[in-house]
């Protein structure tokens, strides 16, 4: 078990997968966020077909492998002081990986609760970054709350990749829209894609377009 002892926290000092480049030829950053039930072990394997040469990947693990433990879909209440926990681990990472490189060749994502958790980081934390994916997720919380979004800040034209099934049984396809309205309405560069009769799952077509902005970034030095 990770984390503080009286459970404010339970994310902090959570171990951190790395994989890919090594520091000193690290040019692009990608900080991974695995599903509920899932390990970073396993996002760092999923995400098999983004290697390329010049990327470093940094995946946290999630306390007991879920970052909240209720529906994204619910009262954001409800899933702290986990939530909280989790975007402080995330923001720490992304710091981590600042340290070397500028944000602007760092690139956050995930897939599944990781996903919801990559979109709430880019939205209450926009700036200019090297991309984001949301791959079968979105923005977290009831309806009302993403009614009049409590969010602020530019993402100055930061490459933004929706992508979902649907057929995904966990992710409501009007849940997806409205994310990329938001993300779109914090000055993101934003493509989404609704793959037809696809479940709660990564396909080919996602991981593409997630490599191609890395492609782009590993061109722009």
């Amino acid at each position: 078990m990770t984390g503080n002892r009286d459970g404010s926290d339970p994310h902090a000092d959570g171990p951190l997968v790395t994989a890919g480049a090594p520091a000193g030829a690290t040019e692009v950053a990608v900080v991974l966020l695995h599903g509920r039930g899932a390990t970073a072990d396993g996002v760092v394997r999923l995400a098999d077909p983004l290697y390329r040469h010049g990327v470093a990947f940094y995946a946290p693990e999630a306390d007991r492998s879920r970052w909240f433990p209720h529906s994204f879909l619910a009262p954001v209440g409800r899933n702290e002081p986990h939530l909280s926990s989790a975007l402080r681990r995330v923001g720490a990472v992304v710091e981590r990986a600042t340290r070397t490189l500028a944000a602007e060749r760092v690139v956050v994502g995930g897939f599944s609760q990781g996903a919801c958790l990559a979109a709430e980081f880019a939205a209450r934390h926009p700036r200019r970054y090297g991309g984001v994916f949301v791959l079968s997720g979105g923005l977290v919380g009831p309806e009302d709350r993403l009614a009049d979004p409590p969010f602020e800040g530019s993402l100055d034209g930061t490459p933004v990749f929706l992508g979902c099934g649907d057929a995904d049984e966990h992710v409501p396809e009007e849940r997806v829209h409205r994310t990329a309205e938001i993300l779109r309405s914090l000055g993101g560069d934003v493509t989404e894609r609704i793959y037809e009769g696809v479940g709660h799952e990564v396909v080919d077509e996602e991981f593409a377009a997630v490599g191609a902005t890395l492609d782009a970034l590993l061109g722009s030095d």
